[in-house]
């Protein structure tokens, strides 16, 4: 959309609500492409530790967490031009693009074991797609987004479908529920549909070397810091005020937590990552089982929430963020100081670590997944020390061998869960006894918010009718086309936001259009038909 004068780089000062991959894309693009000095861009976030839902931390004492990685995948067209010019974490002279692009080359996904049942692994060569079913997906990949509405998945497929490999590939691979939004499931069929031949063996997911943290975002912090953007901690948005009229909207000041205030000027401006999948998260223990937060404690939501009440076209959190209970899940992280699982796992899968990916229980009550990625996973990680992630798309149900629901259980019993899912409880009970492994369950109120059924409008523009001045940035912003839950989602948002407040002299990177190949539809509606 057209948002009349752009702004004079030279005196703008640009605000960044939050510093998640959106924000700090914006940043390198604020000041590789739009020409605003390193100085004059200031990042602000709540939390006191950047990187939004790029995370990783800990050691092999306490244990390390990881919430949740984002997959990737080499067609991110926004997301690996941007990371070809961040030198990489431990090589300056290698980007992280070329180090994540040698990497995956070397470590090749190809899952051997993907979907268990009673501990055995299942033949994945056939979807198990019904003629109808088939049919049906294909229909709904090809049917417009507005003739969709607020659907739900369950709404388009029949109750079979929800049995069959095809489903439980897809559902633990993107994390998608039967109530998930109809628009989003087209919106991926049609974005990834040269990936549907390789689902049943992750063919085409790519990784970074280390978690997302350190392989990102501490390469990326490094390089705007270089150039004097400025990173302030600690420091909460819960208000934006606007001049608004007929037909120009302007933000004016910022309202801090700690009662600061940011007045804009003639060129400021603000951009405001608005929602959050992260928001509200709280960490278990080995004893202890996480919390579940919510509202109340988040800081994102509530900002949404106030600026959506000033203007219609600043977006409707409702949808996303008003029912915990169909939006949350459970994850886990489990440090090991011993190599049996990961030693079973190798022969039991026929997976070296970081070669197979996501391995699914599907008989499992919390629909649990787990995956082991190249070891070390971070870089602080002895040699010595195991670590693997898991997560359960059903908080709320009790566990198969665990009478408790997945919410409810400590590090230790999600573990209890899973060797009994594994048939290696007697393998894992000398480990358990010796101590020598820990786990932190980590509660997730948000994470599946972004695939909440919505309406057209829902998620505001980027840049909204008639602004003048700010922008909103990631995964609850509309870019339309691309699919949310991607990093590359979250840096299309930071483009838009700069080329359309900026003369930078460039156009927002096309998404990439394998839907009008027909090599690949070839290729998917011969998958679909196994």
């Amino acid at each position: 959309m057209k948002t009349g004068r752009k702004l004079d780089p030279r005196s703008a000062h640009v605000y960044l609500v939050g510093s998640g991959i959106a924000s700090l894309a914006s940043a390198v693009y604020l000041e590789r492409d739009a020409g605003v000095p390193g100085p004059q861009i200031h990042v602000l976030e709540k939390a006191a530790i950047l990187g939004g839902a790029l995370d990783g931390a800990g050691d092999a004492e306490k244990g390390f967490v990881v919430r949740g990685g984002r997959m990737h995948e080499m067609h991110y067209e926004c997301y690996w031009d941007l990371l070809g010019a961040i030198p990489s974490l431990e090589d300056p002279a290698v980007s992280v693009r070329d180090e994540s692009f040698d990497f995956n080359r070397r470590f090749v996904s190809n899952a051997q074991a993907r979907l268990l049942r009673d501990g055995r692994k299942l033949d994945v060569s056939s979807f198990g797609l019904s003629l109808k079913q088939q049919s049906e997906l294909l229909r709904l990949t090809f049917a417009s987004e507005k003739s969709l509405g607020d659907r739900r998945i369950e709404d388009w497929f029949d109750h079979e479908f929800f049995t069959t490999n095809f489903w439980f590939l897809w559902t633990s691979m993107f994390a998608f529920q039967k109530w998930s939004s109809l628009a989003e499931m087209r919106r991926y069929m049609k974005r990834f549909i040269h990936l549907v031949e390789g689902l049943p063996r992750l063919g085409g997911v790519m990784r970074t070397k280390y978690d997302q943290y350190h392989s990102v975002v501490v390469p990326m912090q490094r390089y705007l810091e270089a150039r004097g953007v400025e990173f302030q901690t600690g420091k909460e948005v819960v208000d934006v005020d606007f001049d608004l009229s007929a037909d120009r909207k302007t933000a004016t000041l910022l309202h801090l937590k700690d009662g600061d205030e940011i007045r804009l000027g003639k060129d400021d401006c603000v951009f405001i990552t608005n929602g959050s999948l992260t928001e509200s998260t709280d960490n278990g223990a080995w004893d202890r089982p996480a919390r579940l937060l919510g509202l109340p404690e988040s800081g994102s939501w509530k900002l949404w929430k106030r600026l959506a009440a000033k203007d219609p076209s600043f977006g409707n959190p409702g949808p996303f963020c008003d029912r915990v209970d169909l939006q949350r899940w459970t994850s886990f992280t489990a440090t090991l100081k011993d190599s049996t699982f990961h030693d079973h796992m190798e022969s039991f899968s026929g997976n070296v670590d970081g070669t197979g990916g996501l391995v699914t229980l599907t008989d499992s009550n919390w629909l649990m997944s787990f995956v082991i990625a190249r070891q070390p996973h971070f870089p602080n990680q002895p040699p010595d020390v195991k670590i693997f992630w898991g997560y359960g798309l059903y908080s709320d149900r009790k566990g198969n061998f665990v009478p408790k629901t997945m919410a409810e259980c400590t590090g230790k019993e999600m573990l209890e869960e899973l060797w009994g899912h594994l048939r290696i409880q007697d393998r894992m009970k000398p480990v358990m006894e010796a101590g020598k492994v820990n786990c932190i369950p980590v509660a997730m109120p948000y994470v599946d918010s972004l695939f909440m059924p919505r309406k057209p409008g829902d998620r505001p523009e980027v840049l909204p009718e008639g602004t003048s001045n700010f922008a909103f940035l990631g995964q609850f912003a509309e870019a339309p086309k691309d699919c949310v839950f991607t990093v590359e989602y979250s840096v299309r948002t930071a483009q838009m936001a700069v080329y359309g407040l900026f003369e930078t002299g460039k156009d927002v990177t096309p998404v990439y259009d394998s839907i009008h190949q027909p090599s690949v539809l070839i290729e998917a509606a011969r998958a679909l038909r196994s």
